[in-house]
């Protein structure tokens, strides 16, 4: 995904693999006060579990191909 990087595209994808976990644990297992969710949070927190399956499976693990 990161391919402009060149030498750097490793450290890239597992720095954006952390942020993007990040990001799709706290939205989806956030809560407001009255136990709640937040549908702006839990839909990001879908986006950013997509994204990190994407580059997860495709460029590290490489086990599928888009294209």
């Amino acid at each position: 995904m990161f391919e402009f990087a060149g030498d750097w595209e490793k450290p890239v994808n597992y720095l954006f693999l952390i942020v993007t976990a990040f990001i799709a644990v706290h939205g989806i297992r956030y809560r407001t006060e009255d136990g709640k969710t937040d549908v702006v949070r839990l839909l990001f927190g879908c986006i950013a579990a997509t994204f990190f399956m994407l580059v997860l499976f495709q460029d590290v693990l490489g086990v599928v191909s888009f294209g």
